[in-house]
């Protein structure tokens, strides 16, 4: 197959990595796409950095059986965990691609109030979001919020109603007296619950940015692509998206797809 028609592999510990494969679909649309989720290990973020590392490993053992020309990390904790590794083994021959929460687009549209960021707690206790809340704290005020629990609800197909809302609110009531400029949402599964946060937030009376990685991920994918000059021509067979998950089932692959044309 000719390197440039070659399938971008994205990768995710469930269904998450496809709030940014949408993007991806919408900015690349010559492209083809392989997507794998491991929801049947999900969730990474309260496992160790060793089991991490390694089901990611895994996982891109998988992809790159798939003929995959780069490769999109889509997943916050497996990127905190395992990037610097992957583009240490892989970079030299294809694009390796990774996500991190938005907190630079945050600070910049920031006036004032909290940044409140949701994420795994594995994410969040990492030094690669240290190193990257390091860079913003002088001028921000930066809360991290664990989000243990999440990922699972949406994983089971909930994105919205009453238990989610329940979810929310319950995790953002200590900050009901508090000024909140922004909302980063540092896991990919994230952007799924953003209506029901949004209805959260606003019922509260904050009116509030809701911000996350995905459309950063995707622009710097592109430019990876043009870099390596890889990127595939308008003549190229394009819309061809697969999607794969280690749980095997209907539903799982069923929900993937509606996630995606949601």
């Amino acid at each position: 197959m000719d390197l440039k028609a070659r399938p971008i592999g994205f990768f995710d510990s469930g269904v998450g990595g496809i709030s940014v494969l949408k993007y991806a679909v919408k900015i690349l649309p010559n492209e083809n796409f392989v997507y794998f989720g491991d929801s049947f290990r999900a969730p990474y973020g309260i496992k160790t950095s060793d089991e991490i590392k390694k089901l990611t490993f895994n996982a891109v053992d998988f992809l790159l059986s798939q003929d995959i020309k780069a490769l999109v990390v889509a997943c916050n904790t497996a990127t905190s965990i395992a990037i610097e590794d992957l583009r240490k083994k892989y970079e030299d021959h294809m694009p390796v691609i990774g996500i991190e929460p938005a907190l630079k687009p945050a600070a910049e549209c920031m006036s004032k109030g909290k940044i409140i960021i949701m994420a795994t707690p594995v994410t969040l206790s990492e030094e690669k979001f240290y190193n990257l809340v390091k860079r913003y704290n002088i001028k921000c005020d930066i809360e991290p919020m664990p989000c243990p629990g999440l990922v699972e609800l949406i994983e089971s197909g909930l994105t919205y109603g009453k238990e989610v809302e329940t979810y929310l609110k319950d995790k953002f009531l200590p900050f009901i007296d508090d000024d909140i400029s922004a909302v980063v949402l540092g896991c990919t599964h994230y952007p799924f619950i953003k209506k029901a946060l949004d209805k959260v937030l606003n019922e509260m009376g904050k009116n509030v940015n809701i911000l996350d990685g995905s459309l950063g991920t995707v622009n710097q994918l592109k430019r990876q692509l043009e870099k390596y000059g890889i990127i595939a021509g308008c003549n190229n067979k394009s819309g061809n998206i697969k999607i794969f998950n280690s749980l095997k089932n209907k539903e799982i692959i069923d929900l993937s797809y509606r996630l995606l044309n949601e």
